[in-house]
């Protein structure tokens, strides 16, 4: 299972990807050392705001598969139950 990262692992690895390939072309780029400062916080800030939605969405994700998970749990074993049958008492 830890393999199995899912589309929230796949959009975090891509995100990151991204941040750090704008990094490096701000910094290969002919500017000033200000501007490229200037440049490389707004890049983090932007970064970090994709990172946090990217988190909440992931978090959101797993909410929403194990409540899925619950409820099919729950509605297997009510099955199985009733196919048992009433319980008997000794």
């Amino acid at each position: 299972m830890s393999e199995d990262r899912g589309a929230g692992g796949v959009l975090v690895a891509f995100m990151l990807g991204a941040i750090a390939g704008a990094a490096v072309a701000l910094l290969v780029a002919p500017a000033t050392g200000e501007e490229t400062r200037r440049k490389l916080g707004e890049k983090a800030r932007e970064g970090r705001d994709k990172a946090g939605d990217a988190a909440r969405q992931g978090r959101e994700f797993l909410r929403n598969q194990r409540d899925g998970l619950t409820t099919a749990f729950e509605r297997g074993k009510e099955a199985f139950d009733q196919a048992r049958g009433p319980k008997e008492t000794a």
